[in-house]
């Protein structure tokens, strides 16, 4: 090893240390000094990152770096703020915790051809925090095309070059020069630090030398070679017994290797590469070395894709993550030669869907009894029931097959039979068949409702036919403006009538509250494997689904930038990611900008936690909806994820991860809205003012059954 720091690293200089601020002093006084001061730039840039970092290291002292060979003074941020704003683009495809990580690594570059390449990516990334770099060579005009340096550089030892451009990018990186390169007495030393190693020398002496030592100190060896994008890998760390190569040359005598020219090279570097995976204008190149050109040649775009390839392996070995022994193919010109179109976007229809024919009670009184039925709302649209009608009456049931994971012990699909039951009443009153109304249970848990046709006739709910067929998801903004007493009052009355309580909640604040905890159950929903996938699996897509069943895209009422954003979240590995990171805070926050744009979010309270409770909490949630309706509000329901585990134990099944959060803000949001000892929640109903809905949910028909007497 030999060195001369201040040729290749920055001099760091701290201007409240007096000795440094001589230094300074003597820089200023030199003409030929060039000062650059934007350090008020980088510490605007640091306060403006997301997180804000905290004040230490916002008020930590920024240096000086003095670059000799530039002959140029540069302010900049100290180590940790410089390295946090640095890298910060970085995020989230290299974490902050895993930046860290890479810090401690210390990568060897033997070679520093593509080994520039290698160690320019490094840097880039962060993927190191040191580098120890070898080449004897100096930098030629024939080099520049493939080494990253310029022609100020010419007569430089490439590892210089090399050193100066890392200290240019980061001047906290350490580097380590051989300028005399390595060979088989120097290896050891070189190795000595290193944990992975890079070989883009050209002496196959070396090479087969460097991997020798290397496995004998467990150390992984990485290689790109420039052609056909080829990525070597030899895990001697967690293989210590792997032959050099892979094998494929044998046990070479390393002294016979030294000093090879390039014609007497080729047999073993064809064995090393693979003869039959070269690529043709390289095969036909090493026919041509030494008669009509020089050496095998290099083109800089396979060198910077090589520097990529090997910054790509030596983070995953940073990191730990999974990296098998072996070589890949990674051929730029193979992938070119097959481009082909993008799938094109399915244009969601912007015409509203049809409505459905709305069923005449003085025409077809039983018809119109069932098509009430079938229009209450249901979880993800799935319709849980089946409904069956004839002269003498009318059962649903509860259908256990559409269930899924939030629905736990069905309440969810009880609360949707409830409100089928409500509408059903609704219409047989409107047609004068109004009877007896029985809820019995024909499994644990599987209510079965059933409407007796009569001959009577109840004012109040008929008066609310026409709002009932009305009723209606609505996701969009609205304005928070504020309910009266008289509105306010209404509702209250609506959930009472049918065995329930409200819990209207208008306080601004906590609203806001309740708007934090549904948008963090919203993030665990999409964090949370089997609920993604179900929520995931409930959009539809016109024209290319149908939407007689889940949610209609359209009904979400997102803008394009918002979809766009949905495809991403669709993605399961996407989420994986999130919730390695434990992150995602943006997955809630369509959900926490709609309930702060209420005007009041409604909470339907149910006595008690059997499946009649929740029938009951069910046809209470339908008749305050269509109060709220007919009073000019817009209403969104919204299920968070722990709405219908009522046990600590569910909770845990339905979300083991995050049963903990999930019953804490559970117990928040039984808090903020007010709900009593031994009461359940049904439904939570987001309450505002806006414009109608673009489209309405349509049902599915062999989900009803209409039986002739």
């Amino acid at each position: 090893m030999n060195e001369t720091h201040g040729e290749y690293t920055a001099l760091l200089l701290d201007e409240g240390h007096s000795e440094d601020a001589a230094v300074l002093d003597r820089l200023r006084r030199d003409p030929a000094v060039v000062f650059v001061d934007r350090l008020d730039h980088q510490r605007d840039a640091l306060r403006s990152l997301v997180p804000t970092p905290d004040a230490g290291v916002l008020d930590e002292a920024p240096v000086w770096a003095y670059y000799s060979w530039r002959r140029t003074v540069v302010r900049l941020l100290g180590p940790t703020s410089f390295r946090l704003l640095r890298l910060d683009r970085n995020r989230n495809k290299i974490t902050a915790q895993e930046q860290d990580r890479l810090r401690g690594v210390t990568v060897g570059i033997v070679g520093l051809s593509v080994g520039h390449a290698v160690a320019l990516a490094l840097t880039l990334e962060g993927a190191c925090g040191g580098l120890r770099l070898a080449d004897f060579d100096t930098l030629d005009l024939s080099n520049l095309n493939r080494v990253p340096g310029t022609v100020l550089d010419l007569g430089v030892n490439k590892a210089v070059v090399a050193a100066r451009r890392v200290a240019e990018i980061d001047p906290y990186v350490t580097v380590t020069l051989w300028k005399d390169g390595v060979d088989a007495e120097s290896i050891a030393e070189f190795l000595d630090g290193t944990d992975v190693v890079i070989d883009e020398c050209d002496s196959l002496d070396v090479k087969v030398s460097l991997r020798r030592e290397a496995r004998r100190r467990g150390l992984p060896v990485l290689m790109a070679t420039s052609d056909r994008g080829l990525l070597d890998v030899e895990r001697f760390d967690v293989e210590p017994d792997r032959p050099p190569f892979h094998g494929v040359i044998g046990d070479v005598d390393v002294e016979s290797l030294a000093g090879l020219g390039s014609r007497d090279k080729i047999p073993l570097v064809l064995q090393i590469l693979d003869a039959g995976q070269l690529s043709a204008t390289m095969a036909a190149s090493l026919v041509e070395v030494d008669d009509t050109i020089s050496t095998w040649p290099q083109l800089g775009g396979d060198v910077l894709l090589g520097g990529a390839q090997v910054a790509a392996a030596v983070r995953r070995i940073g990191l730990g993550q999974p990296l098998t022994s072996g070589r890949c193919r990674m051929d730029l010109d193979e992938y070119l030669d097959v481009l082909a179109d993008p799938p094109l976007p399915q244009d969601v229809p912007e015409e509203p869907a049809n409505r459905a024919a709305i069923a005449d009670p003085t025409k077809d009184a039983v018809g119109a009894v069932v098509n009430a039925a079938a229009r209450a709302p249901s979880g993800g649209n799935v319709q849980p029931w089946t409904i069956a009608a004839d002269d003498a009456g009318l059962t649903i049931s509860l259908a256990p097959e559409h269930t899924t994971a939030m629905d736990v012990g069905y309440r969810g699909s009880c609360i949707a039979v409830g409100a089928a039951l409500h509408n059903a009443r609704i219409a047989a009153s409107a047609a004068g068949l109004l009877g007896a109304v029985t809820v019995r249970e024909a499994d644990p848990g599987l209510p079965v409702a059933t409407l007796t046709f009569g001959s009577g006739n109840d004012r109040e709910l008929s008066d609310r036919y026409e709002h009932m067929l009305d009723r209606t998801t609505n996701r969009r903004l609205g304005v928070p403006r504020p309910l009266d007493d008289s509105q306010a009052g209404l509702l209250a009355e609506a959930a009472a009538r049918e065995g329930a309580r409200l819990c209207l909640v208008t306080d601004r604040d906590d609203i806001a509250t309740i708007g934090a905890i549904l948008a963090e159950s919203d993030r665990i929903r999409f964090l949370t494997p089997t609920l993604h996938r179900e929520m995931i699996g409930e959009l539809r897509w016109p024209p290319r689904d149908s939407v007689d069943t889940g949610i209609d895209v359209r009904a979400l009422e997102l803008d394009s930038a918002e979809l766009s954003t949905l495809a991403l979240l669709r993605r399961p590995e996407v989420m994986e990611r999130l919730g390695a990171q434990d992150a995602g805070r943006a997955l809630g926050k369509s959900t926490a900008d709609r309930i702060a744009s209420s005007s009041a979010v409604a909470v339907v309270a149910i006595p008690g936690s059997t499946s009649r409770d929740y029938v009951r909490g069910g046809e209470a949630t339908e008749s305050v909806w269509i109060h709220a309706q007919a009073l000019g509000l817009a209403v969104q329901p919204i299920s968070p994820v722990f709405l219908y585990g009522v046990e600590s134990a569910e909770l845990e099944q339905l979300s083991p991860r995050y049963a903990a959060p999930l019953e804490r803000l559970r117990e928040e949001l039984f808090d903020v809205v007010g709900a009593k000892a031994g009461e359940a929640l049904a439904m939570v109903l987001r309450l505002s003012h806006a414009p109608g809905p673009s489209v309405r949910s349509e049902r599915r028909a062999d989900r009803v059954r209409r039986r002739i007497s």
